[in-house]
């Protein structure tokens, strides 16, 4: 297939295009500055030059694709406590390229999130409920069903779950956050008891996720790119504190704010799942490590150079 991907060169999305192109698919990736365009073409992408708010871009993109994978997401304002505009501008991204892909059968992977679980483990069949006017993480929910309701208008749409921690060497998501936290304030710490789970996932096993996933799900699939169903973050904080040689404990709840920051609400989150259905439809079998395992190997907790990347 051609494939029109967003956000390739981020941390899922530079593992998805030589997944792709390795199988034998051609793609054209999204680019919003030089040098990512440079590196996506030394990648063996055709570059497509534009923004997630360059609506005309994604839709001419997307009607001359086979198939759309979106990955792109503005994780520098969600990062930074605004999240309801990155959620606001995935949602006029994701609206373009649907209203484009209407009628044509297309394929489109759509990312979105693992809703919280509150004690449970989700199926691909839970977590779709959504509040009219949510905010916050909540809000980027409504966004996929958007996405799976194009199926009902010919596209082969579905979305694709990511856990709390896609990890691997050179992840710069919630676990570098805790681990940065944990160095700042001399303490690796989790909220309450820290029972709360987080579901996990080995990068590469996500981008061989995402390929099967636009060769193989039918339209309107919810699937899970899950290998560790849940992980406690007590243990999670526990291989922290004893790689950075700081205490581990509990942080109360009336806390949280000042020790967390931004991740406080990311945090208290339980957010299991399992990935037997998608497992089953996709015949996907990951075969990287836990992630517990990933930690212990120790290149979370390097110090990068003085004004390195």
């Amino acid at each position: 297939m051609h494939v029109f991907i967003t956000g390739a060169s981020g941390w899922i999305g530079s593992a998805v295009l030589p997944e792709l192109l390795g199988a034998g698919h051609r793609v054209t990736a999204l680019a919003r500055s030089d040098a990512s365009a440079a590196a996506l073409a030394a990648a063996g992408a055709e570059v497509r030059r534009g923004t997630l708010d360059d609506l005309d871009v994604l839709r001419d993109a997307a009607l001359a694709a086979d198939a759309v994978v979106h990955l792109a997401f503005k994780h520098d304002l969600a990062f930074t406590g605004r999240f309801d505009d990155a959620v606001a501008a995935d949602r006029a991204a994701v609206e373009a390229i649907g209203e484009a892909l209407a009628g044509t059968g297309k394929a489109f992977a759509a990312a979105s999130g693992a809703p919280v679980s509150d004690g449970a483990v989700l199926t691909e069949a839970d977590g779709h409920a959504t509040v009219p006017g949510a905010t916050g993480p909540h809000a980027r929910f409504a966004v996929a069903e958007y996405v799976l309701g194009l199926a009902e208008r010919d596209v082969r749409s579905m979305v694709l779950r990511f856990p709390p921690s896609v990890h691997g060497e050179g992840d710069y998501g919630f676990v570098p956050a805790l681990v940065a936290v944990a160095r700042e304030r001399g303490r690796s710490g989790y909220l309450g008891e820290g029972a709360n789970r987080w579901s996990a996932v080995q990068r590469f096993d996500a981008a061989a996720f995402v390929r099967l996933a636009i060769e193989r799900a039918p339209a309107g699939a919810t699937l899970h790119a899950v290998d560790d169903e849940g992980v406690p973050v007590r243990d999670i904080a526990a291989v922290v504190g004893r790689h950075l040689g700081v205490p581990t404990g509990a942080v109360a709840p009336e806390d949280a704010a000042a020790h967390f920051g931004w991740l406080a609400a990311f945090a208290a989150d339980d957010r299991a799942a399992s990935s037997a259905r998608t497992r089953s439809l996709l015949d996907w079998k990951p075969t990287g490590p836990g992630l517990l395992e990933d930690l212990e190997q120790g290149h979370y907790f390097a110090v990068r150079p003085s004004g390195g990347e």
